[in-house]
């Protein structure tokens, strides 16, 4: 279990005033056995669920991306309109299921090598991560 001095040193580490709300929003991040992957809606009921008190959707919002921006978490965007955080920030895959609205881990192991044919001048490829949306097989 991680502790309340390093929410608050990571909070800090974030450029993050460390209140009451954003310690909330770490224990929910942060003290779980598995990785996690949320929305900010999901994250927002499930610390009002917890914490049994309401907190700001700003301040959710704000705390998560000032994780995301210092790699705390990792933004997985499923669409225009729609984006997962990750806590697991390592390099891998995922699958989505759009019926669940829910996104599964895949490992690295788990997608075959891929092959990118075009570079760009100046850039090189930091990593490759696949989203494979599922959906219900109803023949």
């Amino acid at each position: 279990m991680t502790t309340t001095r390093e929410f608050v040193n990571k909070l800090r580490k974030s450029s993050l005033r460390p209140t009451k709300q954003r310690i909330k929003i770490c224990e929910a991040l942060f003290n779980r056995e598995t990785t996690f992957h949320f929305t900010i809606n999901d994250l927002v009921k499930i610390i009002e669920n917890e914490a049994n008190e309401k907190i700001s959707l700003a301040t959710v919002y704000n705390t998560v991306h000032a994780f995301e921006k210092k790699g705390y978490l990792k933004e997985i965007p499923i669409d225009s309109n729609q984006s997962y955080f990750d806590t697991n920030v390592t390099d891998h895959h995922h699958f989505y299921d759009i019926a669940e609205k829910k996104l599964i881990d895949l490992e690295q192991g788990d997608v075959g090598p891929i092959n990118i044919q075009k570079t760009i001048p100046g850039k090189k490829i930091k990593s490759v991560e696949v989203l494979v949306k599922l959906d219900t097989d109803n023949h």
